[in-house]
Parts: structure tokens; C-alpha cells; sequence
């Protein structure tokens, strides 16, 4: 018998997310064999008239290739995949897998070819700019595990946060983007954390299940060369199969001068990828009122309500900074008061504090008013 929330999720992703239009051609990337939700993906692009195309892929196989990769070997991947995104009107990417860590001991040197061809010749430099696109996990035990619930339990959760009514979040943040559209300073406070930057002039943009699911953020992205300060993250942080745990970054003038965390080196390591690694390509406020705690899954961890997230490395063409980079790290920081607490302030004015807005206009994002 089929999940019927399974169905619902194709139809949103189809419809609402990616709004297939008859003759549009939609690709669905599955890392990890998920023959139910594929299958309802595949029956609902047809119902749009629209054409699907499936691609399936595997975690442990892409790291077995990634162990002897080599530049010309992946180039010529990055040509073949490149080819058929160009030909998409829409791509929708499943991720899921047993085991976050598979690619832990893939050396950083053949992760970094990975990201040097495929990653910018597929994804950022197609994908993203010119395709509808829309990115989710499967709930798989491991996945359970990690969030510290039954399996069972878990998937309760999983569909409670990805069939929320988006719709209704996309118009409780209009008043948070015109208010970023029109803020210079932004000040971060919080327990290891005092970090100031500017916005301005830089766009604020709304997701509310159009890019990922889950979804529940608005982002934008610091002028580059404006973030001083220091900023400590209480959330792990899962980056290249390594899971860093108290990061503690210091800035000057936008860029990161000191990294702090369980493995110094590693970290530091990845932000000398390239110049760009070291500044910031984004800043965003997450408020899905069902994700409360981390669980290792940034698109998860991004979106917990009350949270912010720091991110080094690129930035978005719609929210462009400037900032290039190999890498995108979103990095969370949660100040509900479990987690310490914290402050948001935009101009001087206090916007949001221990994780709840308390300007009137933003009071529809608590999380209250979004379930």
C-alpha cells in the first residue's frame, strides 16, 4: 500500500515547488535507492505534462570513484552531466543514504576535484542559476539516529515538516525581507558570540519550499569586506564526512582570521581552499516552527526554528556579495534558550531575541503562527 504522504510530497515538489508546466522537461537525481518517492515524482511530472528524467546514484559507489579521482576523469563527468542539466527546465535532488560519514576518509585533495567539476560546472553554473530546482532527504534510520528518535517517530516528524503548509510561511516572511531589503547594520549576540556586518543594499530572499525541503528561511548576504567580530556555533556542523563541534571563527574586515574547533587543522584546511573560503557568502534566519533540535542534516539544521545560520565561501546571484568560492559551509548557530540564547538586532533595534521575533510585524514568523 503507498505512503499517501509520500504522494503528497511529489505532488507539492511537482507543483508547487518546481510548478512543472506541460512540456517541461524535470530531472530527479537520487542518491540512494528511494523507488516509492522517485516513482510518485516520476507519476506526478506526467499529471503536470510534464517530462521526466531519473538519474540514480549511490553514496558508497561515489566514494569508491572519488578514492582514485582524477581531474581529466572527472572534467569529462562534469561534461557529460553538464549536457543533460543544460536540457532541464527543472531538477529535483533526493539525497538520502545510511551512513553521513561515507565520505570521511576520501582525502580533501580528490573532494576538492569533485567540487572543481561537477559541483561548478553542474550545479553552480547551471543548475542553480538557471533551472527550478528543489533539494530534499529521504527519512532513512540513520537519519532517525541522528535526530535521537524511532525510526517510526522519525518519519512522523519528516512529513509533518516537509507537507507544512508553505504557502502560508512564503507570506508571513514578506515583512522580514522588506525589513532586511531595508537594513545597513546587522549585530549578532549571543554566549562566545559579537559579530556585526552590513547588509545593505544586498537583496533579501524568501524560502518557503520553492529550493529545499524542509524548508524556512530568509537569507541575504554580508558586504564582504564588513564582518568583524567573533561568533561561536553550538550545532554540529558535517562537512566533506567530518563533523566539526565548536567552531569559533574570528573576523576582521570580512575576513576569517582564527578558526577554532575539534580538529584545527581540518578546518583550517578548508577554508584555505581558496581566497573566497575565508569570507562570507551568506547570512540567513531560520524559522520552521517543527525543527528544533540538530541532527548532522543541514538541510534540516539550517531551518530550525530560532536559529541563524553564517555561511563561508560562495554566495547566490540573488543575493550576490561578490564572494567566489569552492565551498558553501552553512554553519548554525540556535538562540532559543536552551541552546543560551541570543540576539538579532537590524540598526540598532533589537528584531529577535532567544530565537523569537518581538517587532510586531515579524510576530506571524513564531512559531505558533506558522503550524
Amino acid at each position: 500500500m503507498k505512503d499517501s504522504r509520500i504522494q503528497t510530497l511529489a505532488a507539492n515538489l511537482i507543483n508547487y515547488s518546481c510548478q512543472i508546466q506541460p512540456g517541461e522537461k524535470v530531472l530527479i537525481e537520487n542518491f540512494g535507492l528511494q523507488r516509492e518517492l522517485v516513482t510518485a515524482l516520476v507519476e506526478e511530472a506526467y499529471k503536470a505534462g510534464g517530462w521526466p528524467y531519473v538519474l540514480l546514484k549511490d553514496h558508497r559507489v561515489d566514494r569508491s570513484l572519488l578514492m582514485g579521482a582524477q581531474e581529466g576523469q572527472f572534467d569529462l563527468m562534469a561534461d557529460f552531466e553538464a549536457n543533460v542539466m543544460r536540457e532541464m527546465d527543472a531538477y529535483i535532488g533526493l539525497r538520502a543514504g545510511d551512513n553521513i560519514n561515507e565520505h570521511a576518509d576520501v582525502p580533501a585533495e580528490k573532494m576538492k576535484i569533485h567540487g572543481n567539476t561537477i559541483g561548478k560546472k553542474v550545479h553552480r553554473d547551471i543548475r542553480v542559476p538557471k533551472t527550478k530546482w528543489v533539494v530534499l532527504r529521504y527519512p532513512t534510520s540513520s537519519m532517525a539516529q541522528l535526530a535521537k528518535m524511532s525510526t517510526e517517530a522519525f518519519e512522523d516528524f519528516y512529513f509533518d515538516v516537509c507537507n507544512l503548509d508553505y504557502s502560508k510561511m512564503d507570506a508571513a516572511m514578506e515583512p522580514l525581507v522588506a525589513l532586511m531589503n531595508r537594513t545597513d547594520r546587522v549585530q549578532l549576540k549571543g554566549p562566545g558570540t559579537d559579530l556585526t556586518f552590513s547588509i545593505k543594499d544586498i537583496p533579501a530572499v524568501k524560502c518557503a519550499g520553492q529550493l529545499n525541503i524542509p524548508d524556512g528561511e530568509v537569507y541575504t548576504a554580508p558586504v564582504r569586506d564588513s564582518v568583524n567580530g567573533v561568533i561561536s556555533f553550538n550545532t554540529p556542523s558535517p562537512y566533506n564526512g567530518f563533523t566539526f563541534e565548536n567552531i569559533k571563527l574570528r573576523f576582521e574586515n570580512g575576513k576569517i582570521i582564527d578558526a577554532h574547533a575539534n580538529d584545527v587543522k581540518r578546518i583550517n584546511d578548508i577554508f584555505d581552499t581558496d581566497e573566497g573560503a575565508r569570507f562570507i557568502g551568506e547570512f540567513a534566519i531560520g524559522v520552521n516552527p517543527y525543527i528544533l533540535h540538530p541532527m548532522q542534516d543541514i538541510l534540516f539544521d539550517e531551518k530550525i526554528d530560532g536559529s541563524f545560520h553564517f555561511t563561508p565561501g560562495e554566495c547566490y546571484e540573488d543575493a550576490y556579495n561578490g564572494n567566489q568560492s569552492n565551498i558553501h559551509w552553512d554553519m548554525v548557530n540556535i538562540q532559543r534558550p536552551e541552546y543560551g540564547g541570543g540576539e538579532i538586532w537590524f540598526d540598532d533595534v533589537l528584531i529577535r531575541k532567544d530565537g523569537r521575533f518581538v517587532l510586531l510585524e515579524l510576530e506571524g514568523l513564531n512559531p505558533e503562527n506558522l503550524k
